[in-house]
């Protein structure tokens, strides 16, 4: 009785009245628009590139289809040889591949999600140090910088490298408020994936991390140096488990370690994807682009419509920015995010700088993070600093936008149109600087961030608009009419349609399909869905299979067809002559198309 009545609508006390709909602050507005805007940024016409960098789109492939090439990053199911990274990037491909079947949009989109997740994390770093306005614009100027977009739409690594740095600073940030050594672990942990991500180069940011708590971190200097040891032990175990893993597995248990000639994890980390970046040791197959030499001046010179936008500016911002909490206490919060930020800045950007082996201006991802956050914060500083930080930030804008107007000019090789964008920027510093003067502070900060973001976006606009594939990539200038926009198809597999059906045909009963130099298997293995062996690795110059064991295989009933290919190092070309002199040519078209299973036992 007593649980009908409780239940009884009529007897059930009222309920209370509702309060008023709390609404949005208007910086919760802009930051779900940044972020909304990010992602159709970053993913509206994703498919356009079709399989991005076919190399690693093809180890996505094979890992959705054998969990042993999945771990060890595998260019084909069987496991002939590995890609030239670790594994990290191609395990979130592959269980989206896995899970949602193979496609272009499956491979590309965890790249886009990384990016908005890296705007976002950006943003609520900042935000915790100068509030969410501050956040709000440094999130803004990484979503907008021209080799974020170009990497966060592509699939190479640097998409999930980039994202983890991002969170390693975050985490770093909170142990700058409290002095808790769980942050530092979990940063220690963070750059560890990011070493599975892309070796040595995930290091870059360890000297403004590991720097700026050493300054800053509350603690006494004892025990944040025993705190910095506890999560680089933390990094190491995070970085080292794989290694050690792949070391302890039988070779012929395995696939060959691409990018290596000896077959070893650390030789890839430390040599091919390190050091001989740096000393010009592992030139071969390199694909640097920029015009300048070894200096500061290619960050800003020939590859500064990728990134080099703000670098002036955030050099001013930094300086500006330690300057004024010089007297600060030792822990003070903002100091020590400009310690963070600006030690990734100053490190990464130096070394991309001297690099003498191989490089891409896209490298230079992994600046965008640091310089958005230096320009917001060492802006946000500036503007709080009273009438003469203003003037500095009004200096500092003018700088920020003549660079970019001569970015333009130098780069967009359109001269009409680089005017028109270089006016129109001068005319948003001109409208800015006027409404400083006059008290107009609002003004004059709506006219400066569009001035500072307006060549950016509208380069990031025509990079998201563009094709891009293979594994060289540029941020693409706008187009001069409307139909730009929309032209440009991705390349196909390289190979004939009349060689891709008899691959396909001819797949079953034998390990791999087909065989052929280099990273050129790819192409052919997406288009087909068959194993595809690239003899050689990337580059074709790994010593990953001598002539005999190919005979073996060929002899064996594990590679019915070799597609011809130029390149390669003397084990490749040594195949290449041994299959012209005993293989039977396929008519193929174009296409030299080889069978062997002639040459196989009964």
């Amino acid at each position: 009785m007593t649980l009908l009545h409780a239940h009884d609508p009529a007897t059930a006390p009222a309920p209370a009245a509702a309060g008023p709909r709390r609404r949005p602050r208007p910086d919760q507005l802009a930051l779900a628009a940044l972020l909304a805007g990010t992602t159709a940024l970053y993913t509206v016409g994703l498919p356009r590139s079709g399989w991005g960098n076919a190399f690693y789109a093809g180890a996505a492939q094979a890992g959705a289809q054998s969990w042993s090439a999945w771990f060890f990053g595998a260019s084909d199911a069987p496991g002939a040889v590995t890609v030239d990274k670790p594994p990290a990037a191609l395990w979130v491909m592959g269980l989206s591949v896995r899970l949602f079947g193979l496609s272009s949009w499956s491979v590309l989109v965890p790249q886009a999600l990384m990016g908005v997740l890296a705007v976002a994390v950006l943003a609520a770093a900042v935000r915790r140090v100068l509030g969410p306005w501050a956040g709000v614009l440094a999130g803004l100027l990484l979503a907008v910088t021209p080799v974020a977009t170009l990497m966060f739409r592509y699939d190479n690594p640097d998409a999930l490298l980039t994202l983890l740095c991002v969170l390693a600073a975050w985490a770093v940030g909170r142990a700058l408020e409290d002095g808790r050594t769980r942050w530092l672990l979990l940063a220690g942990t963070v750059v560890g994936l990011a070493f599975l991500t892309k070796s040595l180069q995930a290091f870059l940011v360890l000297p403004g991390l590991a720097g700026a708590y050493l300054v800053a971190g509350p603690p006494r200097l004892r025990r944040r140096v025993g705190q910095l040891l506890a999560a680089g032990v933390a990094l190491v175990v995070t970085a080292g488990w794989w290694v050690l893993a792949v070391s302890l597995v039988p070779r012929g248990d395995r696939p060959w370690v691409g990018g290596t000639t000896d077959d070893n994890p650390l030789s890839l980390a430390l040599g091919y994807n390190g050091l001989g970046r740096l000393s010009g040791d592992e030139a071969a197959g390199g694909g640097g682009m920029h015009q300048s030499s070894s200096s500061i001046w290619r960050l800003v010179g020939s590859g500064g419509d990728e990134s080099g936008w703000l670098l002036p500016v955030a050099a001013l911002a930094l300086v500006a920015g330690l300057v004024v909490t010089a007297r600060a206490a030792r822990t003070d919060r903002v100091r020590g995010a400009l310690l963070v930020w600006g030690g990734w800045l100053v490190v990464a950007a130096g070394v991309l700088s001297v690099m003498k082996g191989i490089e891409h201006s896209y490298y230079a991802v992994q600046l965008a993070p640091a310089i958005a956050a230096v320009v917001a914060i060492g802006g946000t500083v500036l503007w709080r600093a009273g009438p003469v930080g203003r003037r500095v930030l009004g200096a500092g804008l003018v700088v920020a936008t003549a660079w970019s107007a001569a970015v333009a000019v130098v780069h967009w090789h359109r001269p009409a149109a680089a005017a028109v964008l270089s006016g129109v920027l001068l005319a948003l510093v001109a409208a800015a600087l006027v409404a400083l003067r006059r008290g107009g502070r609002r003004r004059f900060l709506t006219a400066a961030v569009l001035a500072v973001v307006l060549g950016p976006a509208l380069w990031s606009v025509s990079t998201a608009a563009g094709v891009h594939e293979s594994s060289n990539v540029y941020a693409d200038p706008p187009p001069l009419t409307a139909r730009g926009w929309l032209e440009g198809r991705p390349d196909g597999p390289g190979v004939t349609q009349t060689a891709l059906h008899d691959i396909r045909d001819g797949a079953a009963g034998y390990t791999w399909a087909a065989a052929t130099t280099g990273h050129h298997g790819a192409g052919i293995q997406l288009a087909t869905g068959v194993p595809v062996m690239d003899i050689g690795g990337f580059s074709g110059q790994d010593p990953t299979l001598t002539l005999a064991q190919f005979r073996a295989d060929v002899a064996a009933h594990r590679i019915h067809f070799y597609v011809d290919g130029l390149g390669g190092g003397p084990d490749a070309s040594r195949i290449r002559d041994w299959v012209r002199a005993h293989g039977t040519p396929v008519p193929a078209g174009d296409t030299k198309l080889w069978d062997l299973s002639d040459l196989a036992r009964s």
